[in-house]
């Protein structure tokens, strides 16, 4: 709707300043991801981390500047609600010709939810459904870029793509990286190459996408009617030159590089619409809300995901309840059967044992939030205020939400208004996994335990309370932290090894014998508590007995103060080129056939 610049020049006013909120929000986003690849290239590996980090602050910090801005300017408090419903329409009309609009509407919310309460949430004064479509919208340069081996040879053409994101740093030998990629996908097809159609092409988002200290190429091939999606890292080596790690070629494996346990990425796209298009035509499992989010647009991938949520309530009847598994003494957890989240709160009263408070916890949540999350670490949606349909809620989690958390919930006949929740994706806890588990499978999960909390540590992450309960196992058997009530940094704590007993009486008593500070953690006790199963013993200790040992910690510790960055790879070590075919060797050329190869 085109309203006169006449009519309400206020209106008009407000809705530019928000338009100047978020672009100046975007231009300083854009700016970090655009550094990545410089950071990349030098191989500032801190760089890349605290680029992530500071990131995530942006979005708030210019909601904050342009709330500020309305209320000094424009006395935002006291503007009736003719002229806010005029500036959503001004608003919508500056992002007529606009590269992020669904971004924008989002920033509008946020700002507007600042300002008014929550009764004012609907559609009448903020974007619940999107106004601006996302569909087609021109990027300088695409979104992604098309290659034709027919016309210039499949050699030729895999060397371009990867020329053309013009990394200053050499390959050490892009040759061999290649024909090791070409010996993969023969592999994987079996050696039965498809035939070319007129269509024949590969297509690569321009931009890479920059996380640790790796670079990422996504794309796929598009011949006929198929699609076939690839991934290919690419890292440093011993001499800082270039190489290409693997290639992934399953659209599941791809899509665990954008799990919820992992950091966002630093990706520099003028059209993020037209960057989760693509991928989602490559990953049709991963939702808009989770693609956004690990795009770094996590405000966007939460406003998507509450969408997704609401429409969830009103195509279900299922009601949610108290999660399964042993209670929380901090957080109170709920789930609905048929949504695959749970929903945490922070209790009013603690179990005895935990020595924290509200603000503790969250500063906890955000520290992981800031974190890199090393594919272990299960990533949180946070909101405030969410109204749910009270019908909906057994007898059981009402009366527990009453008791355990009153402070946090407002309720009516109609509605029950949680004020601050976290929200994760569901997992099987290890505990109840453990117990319905076949040896098999219980030996694995305790293997992968044991390597969570070496890749945790070598993060500069301790979990604290390393029960299995605060570990869940995802539907690929990886198990991830999601408890964070007790996590510490590494480099706060204090790793020390039992000292002897001045004498056996003191030993059998049961009682400690020697001083314990705040941010002690003694290892050899983490048998005592972990270990009582005797399968999982076994296994624990065949692999990773060391866990026990304050030396192996102690270790990691001077690691990290050291600036060392550890190797994270979230997929196989097999599927390594060093690993899967012999380190250095000359690869044999491929037959590429019935596609022609030119001459390389």
């Amino acid at each position: 709707m085109q309203i006169p610049e006449y009519y309400n020049p206020v209106a008009r006013d407000i809705a530019q300043a928000l338009i100047e909120g978020f672009d100046k929000h975007y231009r300083l986003f854009s700016e970090c991801n655009r550094q990545a690849k410089v950071l990349f290239e030098e191989g500032d590996w801190q760089g890349v981390q605290q680029a992530i980090r500071d990131r995530i602050q942006f979005y708030d910090e210019r909601v904050s500047e342009t709330v500020a801005r309305l209320h000094t300017v424009f006395h935002a408090e006291l503007l009736d609600d003719e002229i806010w419903q005029q500036a959503k329409l001004y608003f919508i009309g500056l992002l007529t010709n606009h590269k992020q609009p669904e971004c924008a509407e989002t920033f509008f919310n946020s700002v507007f939810t600042r300002i008014l309460h929550r009764d004012y949430f609907n559609n009448d004064f903020i974007f619940v459904r999107p106004a601006i479509s996302t569909e087609y919208i021109e990027a300088d340069p695409p979104s992604y870029r098309s290659y034709y081996p027919l016309q210039y040879g499949l050699r030729p053409v895999l060397r371009q793509i990867v020329q053309d994101f013009g990394w200053k740093r050499p390959f050490a030998s892009l040759r061999r990286d290649l024909s090791y990629v070409l010996r993969m996908v023969r592999d994987d097809l079996q050696g039965r190459w498809p035939k070319p159609e007129a269509n024949f092409q590969i297509q690569v988002l321009s931009s890479a996408f920059y996380r640790n200290k790796t670079a990422y190429i996504f794309g796929k091939v598009v011949n006929g009617n198929s699609n076939y999606p690839f991934a290919v890292p690419v890292l440093h080596d011993a001499d800082g030159k270039l190489y290409l790690d693997t290639v992934l070629l399953e659209p599941w494996r791809i899509g665990v590089l954008f799990s919820f346990s992992r950091a966002y990425f630093l990706v520099d796209m003028a059209v993020p619409s037209g960057y989760v298009q693509f991928l989602r035509s490559m990953l049709p499992t991963k939702s808009k809300a989770e693609l956004y989010t690990m795009l770094g647009l996590q405000k966007q991938g939460k406003n998507i995901f509450y969408r997704d949520f609401i429409q969830h309530l009103q195509h279900s009847n299922d009601q949610f309840i108290v999660a399964p598994g042993i209670r929380g003494l901090v957080m109170l957890v709920f789930t609905l059967p048929s949504y695959p989240y749970v929903f945490k709160l922070i209790k009013d009263v603690f179990g005895i044992t935990k020595e924290v408070d509200h603000d503790t916890v969250r500063a906890k949540y955000r520290l992981v939030k800031r974190h890199d999350r090393v594919g272990r670490m299960a990533d949180t949606l946070e909101f405030s205020n969410v109204a749910f349909p009270k019908a909906r809620f057994t007898e059981e989690l009402l009366r527990e939400l009453r008791q355990l958390a009153p402070s946090q919930i407002e309720e009516d006949d109609q509605s029950i208004v949680i004020k601050h929740v976290y929200i994760e994706r569901r997992m099987k806890p290890l505990n109840l996994y453990l117990q319905n588990a076949s040896p098999e499978e219980k030996a694995e999960a305790v293997r992968d335990y044991g390597n969570a909390i070496r890749e945790l540590a070598s993060a500069n992450i301790f979990p604290g309370d390393m029960l299995f309960k605060n570990f869940g196992v995802t539907r690929y058997g990886r198990v991830i932290f999601y408890d964070y009530d007790e996590i510490e940094y590494m480099t706060d704590c204090h790793f020390r090894r039992i000292p002897e007993a001045p004498n056996p009486e003191m030993e059998m008593s049961g009682e400690v014998w020697y001083p314990v500070a705040k941010g002690d953690v003694f290892p050899e006790e983490f048998a005592t508590f972990l270990l009582g199963d005797a399968e999982v013993r076994k296994v624990f200790l065949q692999y990773h007995r060391d866990l026990l040992d304050a030396g192996f910690w102690q270790t990691r510790q001077q690691r990290i103060r050291d600036g060392y960055i550890e190797d994270f790879y979230p997929y196989p070590l097999e599927m390594r080129f060093v690993n899967r075919f012999a380190a250095g060797s000359a690869p044999r050329r491929v037959r590429t056939e019935p596609v022609q190869v030119a001459p390389v």
